[in-house]
């Protein structure tokens, strides 16, 4: 089923679950020769000329305990940032300082996420629980071959564990602080000579802990969810030469939005006001975060001559409600009363998909054209409806809806690509691909109610479509068994897009196409028999028309914008080293410099209103951003590991594993101000226990074990309302293998 010639590669970081009791005991994670398939072949890790991490086994297990959302995977690479508004759902991923701040429900985001083969193009998608997982693997820079559109920063791939021939399964559950439950379990066996199953589910819940102080409040606490996930895999093999795999999945999540706090902010010199209490917030709105989403994949391989064909056939759709106090607090300065600090105006707003369907297809042949040439042919169709409505609501005067708009968006994509795979000589490898995409989308926006004596408006009409032709070229040399240089040219693009959340403005903005031209290089090593690795990245990129997202400012909507140009660079390290059978550790370290170049391109500042650090248009009064950093995007982003067993017998031991991630201070906008900016960032986690060969595993963890408090995200057309990141979970764990 697989090609002879070169596996190839994949990229990324990868986290691998599902053994990670038994690698954690039996063998060192870094010593083992890492086989992905990030570039849809299979390739070692090591021998593969990208920029990549791994981190296998334990290290998914500690950074998810506590029922962490998909945001868990923060800084726990080079490059990678995340963070989120929404909740436990629509997370905004940065690699290598490229991300999106847009939090409207069509956002076009630059990193693309994959699962099980099947891109989640809308964010709440993206938003799927981590579980049952083979593998997360993590590229980092332009995918304009194989992936294609909207990848210019990177992809995450997410891999599940497959069916298995022989009967095994596992049952996880944790209990921690807030009343957190945290169960998963999964079994896989045959059910027939041909066929075989795997049956795998979620839950995981929280009590409320940030208490309501405002008068008569409507909802008493926040921060509590409940969310169910399951899937079930059905593989079919025929014989040995075909391989068929149907896919189900699906996920139910109830819970509440994220928690905005009014004035939170301190003016005129950012972070948190004095004596910040983290477990209580005053609003006199609800929070609704409700979200339903159900999915099928069939994927078929078939051996076909001299190479594998395969088929990706995929359906994906998704609901959403989301409901939320923007203001953060309660009545407004002119309706006593009104708190924390000073509301100029109350603001409820919801954000519904009530229709979607994602349908994709992908075809591609991969085969040895030679003994030294592997080729891989291929074609992709994506075809997506979205309908999504906006609510206002009256929040001083009963709660009524004063302001409602939808918009329809249907998107068209296909796609032609190969990659081709050279073997110039025993010592070096020359990789390069092409691919040609046709985007449409069309778009339509009305406005029925106006929260503010606008009233109606529309239908607002944009088409959008464009032909874009990308690729790359890598070259990778083998100095000797233990080292690898490389280098990679690599251009990407991100779709055309629009955006038109009229319900508080009348704006319908859209964004041309987004290119990026990006070159890396780097080596692979390893030293001590084996027993350590050092990998090292440097890159250098520019984009042309940049995408880019105005967010707030003047309103509680989005504007698209095209920046002439944004450049970048930096370097990526990873390292890990065993220095004995039962020491194990790891450290990422990345430096991300980025620069908005485009002297004319000016954004509406805060109505908070906040100290603009920027030079300001004297005409419009707007915020003029040549120079700055993108935002949300730390310059610095370092993590390490470290795990010591001892051993109890020959099956059993012990265990302390302690991890770091940190992020340097980010800014929440395009414009520089002194308030909507954050400090660095450093949450620690530590997980203990005893662990037997049989798979047994019983364990304590804490997360954010300092109990750190920093801001994450702010909104800035109120007050000065801000969102912080999660307090410290701790609690206990067990787990059976069988």
């Amino acid at each position: 089923m697989k090609s002879s010639y070169l596996p190839t590669v994949a990229l990324g970081t990868v986290l691998m679950a599902g053994t990670s009791l038994s690698s954690a005991f039996a063998q060192s994670n870094i010593a083992d020769e890492i086989i992905v398939t990030a570039q849809k072949r299979e390739q070692s890790l090591q021998d593969v000329p990208l920029s990549l991490d791994v981190i296998r086994g334990e290290e998914l297990d500690v950074a998810s305990s506590g029922a962490e959302d998909i945001l868990f995977l923060s800084a726990r690479v080079p490059s990678l940032y995340a963070e989120g508004s929404f909740g436990r759902t629509f997370p905004r991923f940065y690699i290598r300082g490229l991300g999106n701040t847009d939090f409207d429900l069509n956002a076009n985001q630059p990193v693309s996420l994959v699962y099980d083969g099947v891109v989640l193009e809308n964010p709440v998608l993206k938003g799927f629980p981590v579980f049952d997982l083979d593998r997360i693997e993590v590229l980092r820079g332009p995918q304009g071959t194989l992936f294609g559109r909207n990848t210019p920063a990177g992809v995450i791939t997410f891999q599940s564990a497959r069916p298995t021939r022989e009967t095994e399964g596992y049952v996880r559950a944790a209990y921690g602080r807030f009343d957190t439950v945290d169960l998963e379990g999964a079994v896989s066996g045959p059910l027939s000579e041909t066929v075989s199953a795997r049956l795998s589910g979620l839950f995981q819940s929280r009590d409320d802990y940030v208490e309501n102080t405002a008068p008569n409040p409507s909802e008493e606490a926040y921060e509590e969810f409940n969310e169910y996930a399951g899937r079930l895999q059905l593989l079919f093999e025929p014989n040995e030469d075909t391989n068929v795999l149907l896919n189900l999945h699906g996920r139910k999540l109830d819970g509440g939005s994220r928690t905005f706090r009014a004035n939170s902010i301190q003016p005129g010199t950012g972070g948190l006001v004095p004596n910040f209490d983290r477990f209580t917030a005053a609003q006199d709105a609800g929070q609704i975060l409700d979200v339903e989403n159900f999915g099928a994949s069939l994927t078929i391989d078939s051996a076909l001559g001299r190479g594998t064909l395969t088929s990706i056939t995929a359906f994906e759709s998704v609901r959403v409600d989301a409901r939320g106090d923007v203001d953060g607090g309660f009545g407004a300065g002119f309706a006593p009363p009104s708190g924390p600090g000073f509301i100029p105006f109350a603001a409820e707003s919801q954000d519904n998909i009530t229709g979607h369907s994602q349908w994709t297809q992908e075809l591609r042949y991969n085969f040895d054209a030679t003994d030294t040439v592997n080729v891989t042919l291929g074609g992709f169709a994506f075809i997506e409806n979205l309908e999504i409505e906006s609510l206002s609501f009256d929040t001083l005067f009963g709660g009524g809806v004063n302001g409602r708009a939808v918009q329809d968006q249907d998107t068209e994509a296909f796609a032609l690509f190969t990659s081709i795979a050279f073997q110039a000589t025993d010592r070096l490898t020359a990789t390069g691909g092409i691919r040609l995409s046709v985007e449409n989308k069309d778009f339509v926006a009305s406005r029925t109610i106006g929260p503010f004596g606008s009233g109606a408006l529309g239908p607002i009409e944009r088409s959008l479509n464009d032909t874009v032709v990308t690729g790359d070229l890598a070259l990778n040399y083998e100095v000797n068994d233990t080292l690898n240089l490389f280098t990679r040219y690599a251009r990407g693009f991100r779709a055309p897009n629009v955006q038109g959340r009229i319900v508080f403005g009348d704006a319908v903005t859209t964004a041309e196409t987004e290119t990026i031209d990006s070159i890396d290089a780097g080596f692979k090593s390893r030293f001590w028999d084996g027993r350590g690795t050092l990998n090292a990245t440097a890159f250098y990129f520019e984009t042309d028309n940049q995408q880019l997202t105005a967010v707030g400012g003047a309103g509680n909507f989005n504007q698209l914008l095209n920046a002439a140009a944004v450049s970048g660079s930096g370097i990526e390290l990873d390292a890990g080293l065993n220095p004995t059978d039962h020491v194990e550790l790891t450290a990422g370290f990345s430096i991300n410099d980025t620069e908005i170049r485009d002297a004319s391109l000016e954004v509406g500042a805060c109505g908070a209103p906040c100290t603009i650090l920027d030079p300001i248009n004297a005409v419009t009064g707007n915020a003029l951003i040549d120079g700055n950093r993108l935002p949300q995007a730390p310059k610095y982003i370092a993590n390490a590991s470290a795990r010591f067993g001892i051993p109890v017998s020959d099956d059993s031991e012990f265990f302390v594993f302690g991890d770091v991630a940190h992020r340097s201070a980010v800014n929440f906008f395009l414009y520089d101000s002194a308030e909507f900016r954050s400090d660095g960032l450093t949450e620690v986690g530590l997980r203990g226990g005893y662990i037997h060969k049989d798979n047994f595993e019983v364990a304590v963890y804490v997360r954010n074990l300092f109990a750190v408090t920093e801001l994450e995200g702010a909104v800035d057309f109120n007050n000065f309302t801000g969102f912080i990141n999660e307090p410290s979970i701790y609690g206990v764990e067990v787990t059976k293998r069988f």
